[in-house]
């Protein structure tokens, strides 16, 4: 059975729709690419895949250990190449975990999901995958 459903719109715009919940994403050609932009590119669906995957996993994983990870923030950055093809050859992301007070074992483990998540290990292994965490402290009480 079919996991998505995508209608071209015309003038470069799709619409996809996730079957089992209905939702809907729109995409539009980049202004790199003679699109409008006004939606996500299909290339930065890719990117934001990873990101959301990395995040997912790691909360998959913490849960099972018995931990709630805190909100957290991500920034996606997808690099194209400057050349034929047109791909992605790049996709930084900056983590940003919620305050915690994780010690280094926990926080290796949370890290290394970064780099073995399903869309991680799925991408070619040429396109680069930095990932970059910074982990805020929890605050004491009183402070």
């Amino acid at each position: 059975m079919p996991t998505v459903h995508t209608t071209y719109l015309g003038d470069l715009r799709t619409e996809a729709t996730h079957l089992q919940s209905g939702t809907r994403i729109l995409t539009d050609a980049p202004t790199d690419n003679t699109g409008k932009g006004e939606a996500f590119s299909p290339t930065d669906l890719v990117a934001t895949a990873l990101g959301s995957c990395i995040i997912t996993t790691m909360g998959i994983v913490a849960r099972r250990d018995g931990i709630e990870l805190p909100t957290s923030e991500l920034s996606i950055t997808k690099i194209m190449s400057k050349d034929a093809p047109r791909r992605i050859t790049g996709i930084e992301i900056d983590i940003v975990m919620g305050p915690s007070d994780f010690d280094e074992m926990f926080r290796a483990k949370m890290e290394q999901i970064a780099h073995t998540c399903p869309v991680a290990i799925s991408l070619h292994p040429d396109l680069q995958q930095v990932v970059r965490f910074t982990w805020k402290e929890t605050e004491p009480i009183g402070a």
